[in-house]
């Protein structure tokens, strides 16, 4: 344990930093500071020594510099078990800094600016901060140094119950932390600088940062150690910063599965209910209100939505959640829910189940697409959000027989819900609910086949979406024998002229997007 007698503190965010500061006042503890964080503490009749009268010399070049003296980083960075580094800074009057509080101007936030420029971003590169504070964290076994005020309480704790001391294992994590901080606030100034000149919509240098969630208990398998690493702000409405209202802790799956939920329903503005199981819709329908659309979209696939997740959204009322109950009462187990909110009585009645996940992500009205990322082994690659949308003047008609109205309502939303379907997707919908899906196959001809097997009957009179052309006419085929009226899909195949000659002798009307949606 080593005692704090000099502190060192200069701040942007002050939140809580007169509390702390009192309390080493109260241990007897020296506190040098700067600028607007020694008024803010003198304003507080806390005593201070200016870090300029400390080291007798004036800040200067509009505050560029301030803490750049030997007196500080000597102070810092010396070892005092090492009796050379004593007798130096005895001879050039160098006191021990135990501790050093310090945040950093606020970089991110000035590039995030609408009309910010150049010229305001490099001021906002703080200089002295990051140096005092790597300098601190290198010499951890002698200062501890606070970077964030999230830190302040338990500092304060453990001052308190060590008569001013701070333990080894404290300074150390306090390093981590500290490193941690300003290397994610370098990434940030090196990003902006190095891609301010691209001409290119993705960044030529990616850095990633992002700060552990949880732990999970496995895995996709439990031999599998797993964690759930999140970004340090909430971006748009998301699975990742749902709130979690009930249930369990999520396990790696339900993480998935509940991000796939979500943004799927989040391309409809009607009432929508997705199903979810292994990261595919296994129904998915909009209708006129919640209760509706998660029936339609549980009668998809009654047998495939057992220990689904449900996505939903809009507010969760008191008759959505009783339709929810009632299919879990025929033997439809639902492992975890995620809308926008619920009311008092939804949450009540859906929270009887105990082990059901029950999340909340407030409103999805102000969602925006945001950039994928997939890691493989050595690379992460990147995408623009698939959020192209398609209208009734988007579609070329290449067959003979025109769509009716009913029938293009119908194209529209199957072709939006494909995109969500791992490929090869092929997606039968009547109206605005799907009724056969088949995800994920090697050949399309083998979504076909499963995608009409799981309809049934109600592929008769169905709508078809392909996530991308027909190689072959067989996949139109097994279509028109299954009473298919209609087909959307993005065409481009060499084969085209007799994938559409087989629509047409089947009398389906087929249109075509110039767009295809794979999902791998």
């Amino acid at each position: 344990m080593k005692k704090i007698e000099r502190a060192l503190i200069s701040t942007y965010d002050k939140t809580g930093i007169l509390d702390l500061a009192k309390t080493l006042v109260n241990f007897g503890v020296e506190i040098l500071s700067t600028g607007g964080t020694a008024r803010h503490l003198r304003d507080a009749n806390i005593q201070i020594v200016d870090v300029s009268d400390y080291t007798g010399f004036p800040e200067m070049l509009d505050g560029r510099v301030k803490t750049l003296h030997p007196k500080i980083h000597g102070g810092l960075l010396a070892q005092w078990n090492n009796s050379e580094h004593v007798k130096q800074s005895l001879e050039n009057h160098i006191n021990p800094i135990n501790i050093v509080i310090c945040n950093l101007y606020p970089f991110e936030d000035t590039i995030a600016k609408p009309d910010v420029t150049l010229e305001d971003a490099i001021e906002n590169i703080d200089i002295g901060g990051p140096t005092m504070i790597r300098a601190a964290a290198k010499n951890y076994h002698h200062v501890a140094v606070l970077t964030d005020p999230n830190q302040y309480t338990d500092i304060i704790s453990e001052l308190s119950n060590n008569d001013g001391c701070i333990s080894d294992e404290t300074r150390f994590e306090l390093a981590k932390s500290a490193f941690l901080h300003t290397a994610h606030y370098d990434s940030a100034i090196s990003n902006y600088l190095t891609n301010l000149d691209s001409n290119e919509d993705i960044d030529n240098f990616l850095t990633l940062h992002y700060e552990k969630a949880d732990t999970l208990r496995y895995g996709e398998n439990p031999h599998q150690d797993a964690a759930f690493y999140r970004t340090e702000t909430k971006p748009s409405p998301c699975a990742a910063w749902a709130k979690q209202l009930n249930g369990p802790a999520l396990s790696y799956n339900n993480i998935l599965d509940l991000d796939a939920a979500l943004e799927i329903v989040k391309d409809f503005t009607t009432p929508t209910c997705s199903i979810i199981k292994h990261n595919n819709p296994c129904g998915l329908a909009s209708a006129e209100n919640l209760q509706d659309a998660f029936n339609n979209a549980l009668d998809c696939d009654r047998t495939s939505a057992f220990g689904s997740i449900v996505g939903l959204n809009r507010k969760v009322t008191i008759q959505t959640a009783n339709t929810i109950r009632d299919a879990a009462k025929s033997g439809v187990k639902i492992e975890a829910i995620i809308a926008p909110s619920y009311t008092e009585k939804a949450l009540n009645a859906l929270s009887r189940v105990e082990s059901r996940r029950i999340l909340e992500t407030g409103s999805l009205s102000d969602a925006e697409p945001m950039m994928q990322m997939r890691h493989i082994n050595g690379g992460v690659l990147i995408q623009d959000q698939d959020a192209h949308n398609i209208d009734k003047s988007d579609l070329k008609v290449a067959t003979i027989r025109e769509p009716t109205a009913q029938e293009i309502e119908s194209l529209l939303f199957a072709w939006k819900a494909c995109k969500h379907v791992k490929s090869n997707c092929i997606l039968l919908a009547q109206d605005t609910k799907t009724v056969g899906i088949g995800a994920g196959q090697m050949s399309r001809v083998d979504a076909a086949i499963i995608a009409v097997r799981k309809a049934g009957e109600k592929a008769d009179g169905s709508v078809l979406a392909s996530d991308a052309f027909f190689p072959f006419p067989d996949g139109v085929e097994i279509a028109g024998d299954a009473g298919i009226r209609a087909i959307i899909q993005p065409g481009g195949s060499v084969n085209d002229e007799s994938v559409i000659e087989t629509a047409d002798k089947y009398g389906i009307a087929m249109v075509l997007t110039g767009v295809r949606h794979f999902r791998h």
